[in-house]
């Protein structure tokens, strides 16, 4: 998603559904930039729990101020 990385997952929890996740990574020059966002929210199945991730990342990512 432009200048970073994201990466989702799912969970399963101890109740059958699926919580949503995501790793968000950057790396520029000499410096790296990783941080993980878990949320409390579960979903039905894997794919909707992946979505989410997506899209709480594109959205994170999207209102990042740029740096030049």
């Amino acid at each position: 998603m432009g200048k970073y990385f994201v990466t989702p997952t799912s969970l399963k929890t101890h109740c059958g559904r699926f919580q949503a996740s995501f790793a968000l990574q950057r790396t520029k020059q000499n410096s790296s930039y990783c941080r993980i966002f878990r949320f409390d929210k579960t979903f039905a199945s894997t794919e909707a729990a992946k979505i989410y991730a997506v899209t709480q990342g594109w959205l994170h990512t999207s209102m990042q101020p740029s740096i030049s």
